[in-house]
């Protein structure tokens, strides 16, 4: 964080000080959650869960070197004491990013913001110094915290905003004003809490009209191929940019193709001119992904070549997302565990297809999570486009939402032992140890309350005698 002393920052999250010799002493080390992250110079922020309260650690992560906690009561140590942690949380990123004079670029989508704000990281990274969102905390309390890790070098805040409902975003934006607005996609992810499409487009739709006018320096950069997202161009005062495959994008691809081992290319087009993409990631989704990027990218002064070098380049940053690893005896494991919606898991299943052309291919699925009355629906298709797309073995892992996988592949013509059903996690595992060749190609997704990243993580120990070759 920007160094600021304890007494400034009682004065910003309107709190009173408890047991600090000293109030001019200052913050320089990370604002952190976790005891365990704490580094000498930083602030602890107290939070009370369900079955931890951070009042607990404190004389702990003052020992560990934390100059204060943020509390919501006294703890003995010094502090910083609130009615409430989480509304200081977010009075203090505020105070700090409009401190900082960073460009905050803000993005949200149903689909594919983790890896979308992974590649904008890398991207600008090889422009200026840049902090970004780790993983997916995204809320707010992530986002906040994220903010905070920015520094007096930092040039660009890359921060990913997540929603459950209407008004989320909003909030958000309030926390970390953006001058730059991304939003990629609107689909079914949460849609069984949203209520409907429309709604979670309303939500969406907050990020950009929440941005500066045009002429204050606001930019809206809209996915032109989806026309919920598209509409979102009457809902902002800010300038406007559309990327896409469609040929009105400002920042498009063409000739899209992919790899003999599934990875996508294209040649990219920006107002600036033109540069041919050849990405390490897996899955033609990716595509849209990085002309997100690129937009973002070229708003901000990359040319063309550099944009193209930089996605040409950039890897997976986060964990359980696409993460291919490859066995010693041949087997490869995607390992996209972390979280599912109709729309990643035909991504991911179509990336699958790719891969394995002439392996066998095996998809290891799961429940998707919060789609309501479209459960059934969502999880039947999913099973078809199993079918439909040659993968060599569906397992479906889990309980009711598995066995409508099943149903789907069942129903679009799967037949003998081309899926079968599974009760859980070590069913899988002992299923594909007993059955893996060398050579099979393995994805493991599901919403992340499934946590089939343990069969992912079972199969790469398994074959782990010698070196395992992660791309």
């Amino acid at each position: 964080m920007i160094a600021l002393s304890l007494a400034e920052i009682a004065e910003v999250v309107g709190g009173q000080t408890h047991d600090i010799p000293d109030p001019s002493v200052q913050v320089t080390g990370p604002v952190v959650r976790d005891s365990r992250e704490v580094e000498p110079g930083g602030l602890f922020v107290a939070f009370v869960g369900e079955r931890v309260d951070g009042h607990d650690f404190a004389p702990a992560v003052v020992e560990a070197g934390a100059v204060a906690v943020l509390a919501s009561r006294p703890v003995g140590v010094p502090a910083i004491v609130v009615d409430d942690v989480q509304a200081a949380l977010g009075a203090l990123a505020r105070h700090v990013v409009r401190r900082l004079g960073a460009t905050l670029v803000a993005l949200t989508g149903s689909a594919g913001k983790t890896s979308t704000k992974d590649l904008i990281a890398q991207v600008l990274q090889r422009k200026a110094p840049t902090v970004w969102t780790p993983g997916s905390l995204n809320n707010e309390i992530g986002l906040p915290l994220t903010a905070l890790a920015a520094t007096e070098r930092t040039r660009f805040l890359v921060l990913e905003m997540g929603a459950r409902g209407i008004g989320h975003i909003r909030h958000l934006t309030g926390l970390t004003p953006p001058r730059i607005g991304l939003v990629l996609n609107v689909g079914t992810a949460h849609i069984g809490e949203f209520g409907g499409r429309e709604q979670i487009a309303q939500a969406k739709g907050e990020l950009v009209e929440s941005l500066p006018g045009g002429d204050e320096g606001g930019v809206a950069i809209l996915n032109a191929d989806d026309p919920l997202v598209r509409a979102m161009a009457s809902r902002t005062k800010a300038k406007v940019l559309l990327f896409g495959e469609s040929d009105e994008a400002d920042v498009r691809a063409e000739n899209v193709r992919l790899t003999d081992t599934g990875q996508p290319a294209f040649r990219l087009h920006t107002p600036s001119g033109a540069s041919d993409v050849t990405m390490r990631l897996y899955g033609e989704h990716h595509v849209s992904n990085a002309l997100a990027a690129a937009a973002v990218a070229h708003e901000l002064g990359m040319s063309a070549d550099e944009i193209a070098l930089a996605l040409s380049e950039a890897g997976t940053l986060s964990r359980w997302r696409m993460e291919v690893t490859e066995r010693p005896d041949g087997v490869t494991v995607v390992n996209d565990a972390y979280n599912a919606n109709p729309e990643s898991m035909r991504a991911a299943l179509r990336a699958l297809a790719a891969m394995g052309e002439g392996r066998r291919t095996w998809a290891v699925l799961g429940k998707m999570a919060e789609l309501g009355d479209e459960a059934l629906a969502e999880h039947d298709a999913v099973g078809r486009l199993a079918v439909r797309l040659n993968v060599s073995k569906l397992v479906a892992v889990g309980g009711r939402e598995a066995s409508w996988l099943q149903l789907g592949a069942y129903n679009e013509g799967s037949w003998g032992e081309e899926s079968v059903h599974v009760s859980d996690a070590q069913a899988a595992i002992d299923l594909l140890r007993s059955e893996l060749r060398p050579g099979d190609v393995v994805l493991v997704k599901a919403s992340r309350s499934v946590g089939l990243e343990s069969v992912a993580q079972a199969l790469l120990e398994t074959g782990a005698e010698g070196e395992v070759a992660v791309r």
